[in-house]
């Protein structure tokens, strides 16, 4: 397959749709050397977006986190995601949302004379951790801790969070393993590299309280899954030892969807019967 920046089609960037290889920025762009960007991570099912406006007030959330008022409503955005997808005939994809500090008058720290700059991108993309999906997925445990949300904006979607989130995959991809898994400053159990996590035990369900990582929209709607069903679920501080009791895990996100989790380093789940009707349950709700 063709690199993300030699392909065809068209993304909608600053207000038009503009060829697909055109879509470049100035070497000054500030967010290329101070992380001022936020994105958007979604996918489209039978040609809806799932829970698209839901993400485009958090990437509007997110851009007022990092103090970069993003000039478009939920409105246009909405709008320029649906004229990404139909100028590529797209029914099921990946879309891309990002928005960032361009080149301007500032080249320091300080950004404020420079324009926000939004662009959309959609592709065909499958599953987010291939086969691990219906296996399940092997993730390493990340050196790396998420930062304490007092030194960086935790709630926000932002790619300067996502920094050691390379790292740790690339070093869990040299173990043999799709993913890793981040304990927070605290040293609780937090998240994966782009996935919020979550474990059984005795029929009920435990996931880390997103008081230092982000509340995945895609966690959210899992969790009212189990309530529905009448299944507790505990949003708390899990500790590592904790790990060796769980019975099953999944990871959660836009791009994983619900993924089983088969093994965190030393330590072994099974993709039990809970985690395979929530995959699938997911599964027909997106595409309902």
């Amino acid at each position: 397959m063709a690199g993300y920046d030699d392909r065809d089609g068209k993304i909608w960037m600053d207000g038009q749709l503009v060829d697909w290889r055109s879509a470049n920025v100035h070497v000054l762009t500030h967010a290329l050397h101070y992380a001022s960007s936020v994105f958007e991570g979604e996918r489209l099912y039978n040609g809806k977006i799932f829970l698209s406006r839901r993400h485009s007030e958090r990437l509007l959330k997110s851009g007022e986190l990092l103090d970069m008022p993003i000039p478009y409503t939920a409105d246009q955005i909405e709008a320029a995601k649906q004229a990404v997808v139909a100028a590529n005939g797209l029914t099921d994809a990946y879309v891309r949302v990002v928005a960032w500090r361009g080149a301007g008058e500032d080249m320091g720290v300080a950004s404020a004379r420079n324009p926000a700059r939004m662009a959309v991108a959609a592709w065909e993309w499958g599953s987010y951790y291939g086969d691990a999906k219906y296996k399940g997925a092997k993730l390493d445990i990340a050196k790396w801790k998420r930062p304490s949300p007092e030194t960086i904006p935790t709630a926000a979607e932002a790619a300067g969070l996502y920094m050691i989130c390379t790292r740790s995959k690339h070093a869990a991809e040299a173990k043999g393993c799709s993913d890793a898994m981040f304990m927070d400053y605290r040293g609780y159990v937090a998240e994966a590299t782009g996935a919020n996590i979550f474990f059984v035990k005795d029929g009920e369900v435990h996931t880390p309280l997103p008081d230092a990582i982000l509340n995945g929209l895609t966690r959210q709607t899992v969790i009212g899954m189990l309530q529905e069903r009448g299944i507790k679920v505990h949003e708390r501080h899990i500790d590592p030892s904790e790990l060796e009791g769980f019975e099953q895990c999944w990871l959660t996100g836009s791009a994983a969807e619900v993924t089983p989790v088969g093994q965190i380093g030393d330590y072994n789940f099974e993709v039990g019967a809970l985690t395979r009707e929530i995959a699938e349950s997911y599964e027909a709700l997106v595409r309902a």
